[in-house]
């Protein structure tokens, strides 16, 4: 055989096989049209079962501890009155109003001392059943939770069949391997299962920046919608949170916790359509102005941004956050510093 003549087999060959290594979403549409053929990258099933769930422990839900007020959403604008019954002593305007209730009285319901609203403008609150882990050892992949409930693909930039496993929200996952296709990374997350970085959010510990001054303090990535705290070098927690809408943003840079409240009120944008007020908010602890973390009863969306610069945390973390972080501050020391947070952003999320 000549040559010229080997040259013109082999050539061809390399060619296709380059195109299955740098072009994988060419080769899952092209070469596997229906999604279902062997993968030639990621991890194998032997290697994942020897690490098939995140080696983490989650904070244990105290259901009375969500429910020890009776949270309540007030529906448009509402006249206050002293009594049921009684006399008008002030108007609540419409907004995001949440408040909570006491006693209840033929339909009247009691909110605050000689304050009474009708039971008919009371609506209902999401109280998040969600918690974060413990971080107990070195983890051998990267954990994220999973945000939207998705079904897995067989490849990578492919699209999920109506057969494959399904993830749920709030799922911990291991993320074994990954890969770039058009932009975005897809992830490995079990044998023959990929899925999409924007369903998930990664929990990503950073480096101790030079200027974080106190031993225990606390990263948020906002675009992961990840908090992680640490002791030291060492990350002891992580959790997903919701933090500022794009005309709130959560400003970047390294704070310190310098107040904290059991329960406090939290109003804005008085006159204006997103008027908000929210009564006895849990575990809050400020550190940047009147931004702050803090348990959240009026929603469910953690791995998302959703609030007006604060970052909102669930019940379960807020409590056992707050009572970590508390450790920090010496209340003997004059001027003493609370734990730092360090919020920045590990990829463009504007």
């Amino acid at each position: 055989m000549t040559g010229s003549r080997v040259n013109r087999i082999i050539l061809p060959v390399l060619l296709i096989l380059l195109a299955f290594v740098v072009m994988p979403n060419a080769y899952a549409q092209d070469a596997c049209p229906d999604g279902i053929c062997p993968t030639s990258f990621g991890l194998s099933a032997a290697q994942i079962a020897e690490h098939p769930i995140p080696a983490v422990a989650a904070l244990t839900v105290d259901i009375e501890l969500l429910h020890d007020r009776n949270y309540r959403r007030i529906n448009g604008q509402v006249p206050i009155y002293d009594a049921p019954d009684g006399n008008t002593t002030g108007t609540l305007d419409a907004g995001f109003n949440f408040v909570t209730s006491a006693a209840a009285q033929n339909g009247w319901v009691q909110i605050n001392p000689n304050q009474w609203i009708q039971e008919s403008s009371l609506g209902s609150a999401t109280v998040s059943e969600f918690a974060g882990v413990l971080l107990t050892e070195p983890l051998p992949y990267p954990m994220a939770w999973v945000l939207v409930t998705t079904r897995t693909s067989r490849m990578p930039g492919v699209e999920a069949g109506d057969s494959e496993p399904l993830l749920m929200r709030y799922d911990r996952i291991y993320l074994y391997d990954s890969i770039e296709i058009d932009g975005w990374e897809w992830y490995q997350v079990g044998p023959d299962q990929w899925i999409h970085q924007r369903n998930i959010g990664r929990v990503l510990p950073v480096k101790r920046p030079a200027d974080v001054d106190t031993n225990r303090w606390i990263s948020i990535d906002l675009y992961e919608q990840i908090a992680v705290a640490y002791e030291g070098e060492r990350p002891v927690f992580a959790t997903l949170v919701a933090s500022g809408l794009p005309d709130w943003s959560t400003n970047e840079g390294l704070f310190h916790i310098y107040v904290s409240y059991e329960r406090t009120a939290m109003s804005g944008a008085e006159g204006q359509s997103d008027f908000y007020f929210l009564e006895e908010v849990p575990w809050t602890m400020y550190f940047d102005n009147d931004i702050g973390l803090h348990g959240t009863y009026w929603h469910d969306g953690f791995g998302y941004r959703h609030s007006h610069g604060c970052v909102n945390l669930s019940i379960t973390d807020a409590h056992w956050l707050y009572q970590w972080a508390e450790q920090e501050f010496d209340p003997n020391v004059p001027d003493d510093l609370g734990a730092a947070v360090y919020v920045y952003s590990s990829g463009d999320y504007s």
